[in-house]
């Protein structure tokens, strides 16, 4: 069976063709400036890489394109071929607990949700209203990124407001990159032999945008994000953990709307707003080089982390493995270090050899440690194919 793995973004298509029960892609592509004269679509997969750069009016032609790509690269004559359309959708609220066949019901679960995530909701659901047109005879599968984090208890979930919030606003902690965090935790568990429920992970999922889990024996049991992705670890343009006084405070002092200050604090925040970059390349160069402000907000950047494993360990009453992944997360081996510096207390330790050796999956932390940290590289499309993968065949 054959599933497309799709992330539908507000002007962008990635997208990923896998056989099931392969690990590695048919094919993988990227459809982005959607809406624009000088759109482009690059497709990797057998043969050489295919670029195409035209006008691509709306979602639906993206699709188009992308379906026409991958018949000229012979991998998929005709969408019917599929045996499933896994789709990546941000935000399920607390109706959806696991990866959905997508019905007109479950549709309108996801439009429900549009106000948790106004700028994702939208894009994802006209993702799949997209693909039910042009493949009307496969099955599509909603996969949520907060689902993982839907087996947290309340006190992980709940936060200290009014009743009313959480029963009529659905005011509570969510958490997201679930499909980053379920994937690279239950790799873990298969690296150090563990499978058993008191298996203990705290999972660093490090990138623009970034959040911590806690799991046990593969359920979650806290994670940093919240409502919004906006809260928890410093990211590249987010705030992270703010004094909830802030946004009045600004608000009051600049003159500024909710919505602006909103904008400021997911948009121009974070590692830019501490140094103005959200590239931690170029900071630790300019940090080499004298910038105190790149200095300080790595040392920022670095000190929530290490707040957040401790607190995560707590939860779990010890910890069995950490595992990084995302961007940062699986390439930088400076922030690495810098997050697990003085953490031996709680077992963590980092082999500096193997740290700075890092290609791909791999323990980082010495031989005999008390507690493995290992890279693991996080793969959001092959989780997305393989709950899509599974829903049908359950379906079936």
């Amino acid at each position: 069976m054959r599933i497309f793995s799709l992330n539908a973004g507000s002007s962008s298509l990635k997208y990923q063709l896998f056989e099931e029960g392969r690990q590695t892609p048919v094919a993988r592509g990227l459809v982005e400036r959607i809406g624009e004269a000088e759109a482009r679509l690059v497709q990797h997969g057998p043969g050489d890489k295919l670029e195409v750069v035209t006008p691509i009016e709306d979602h639906r032609r993206a699709m188009e394109l992308v379906f026409e790509s991958l018949a000229a690269a012979g991998v998929l004559s005709d969408p019917s071929e599929l045996g499933a359309i896994g789709h990546r959708v941000v935000h399920g609220g607390e109706g959806f607990q696991a990866a959905t066949l997508v019905t007109d019901a479950v549709l309108a679960g996801i439009e429900a949700c549009i106000p948790l995530a106004p700028l994702h909701n939208p894009a994802n659901l006209l993702g799949i209203q997209v693909c039910r047109e042009l493949a009307p005879g496969v099955p599509q599968v909603a996969v949520f990124d907060t689902a993982f984090h839907q087996t947290m208890p309340p006190e992980a979930f709940r936060y200290a407001v009014p009743e009313s919030w959480y029963e009529d606003l659905g005011v509570r902690r969510y958490g997201f990159h679930g499909t980053s965090h379920q994937y690279v935790s239950r790799r873990a568990a298969e690296l150090c032999g563990r499978t058993d429920d008191d298996f203990r992970v705290v999972t660093l999922h490090l990138g623009n945008g970034a959040s911590a889990a806690a799991i046990r024996g593969g359920r979650s049991v806290d994670t940093s994000m919240g409502l919004t992705p906006l809260e928890g670890l410093v990211m590249g343009t987010r705030t992270g953990d703010l004094d909830p006084a802030v946004p009045a405070f600004v608000a009051r002092s600049l003159q500024l709307t909710s919505g602006e200050v909103d904008t400021l604090m997911n948009k121009a925040s974070g590692m830019v707003g501490l140094c103005g970059d959200n590239d931690l390349r170029r900071v630790h160069a300019r940090a080499e080089e004298g910038d105190a402000r790149c200095r300080l907000a790595l040392k920022v950047y670095a000190h929530r982390i290490r707040r957040y494993i401790g607190a995560l360990a707590a939860v779990l009453g010890g910890i069995d493995a950490l595992v990084f992944t995302g961007g940062v997360g699986e390439n930088d081996a400076r922030m690495r270090a810098m997050a697990l510096e003085d953490m031996g207390f709680l077992g963590l330790q980092l082999d500096g050899a193997r740290n700075g050796a890092v290609d791909g999956e791999a323990p980082i932390h010495p031989e005999g440690a008390a507690v493995q940290v290992w890279v693991i590289p996080t793969n959001e499309e092959l989780e997305i194919a393989s709950q899509a993968a599974a829903v049908v065949e359950g379906e079936g």
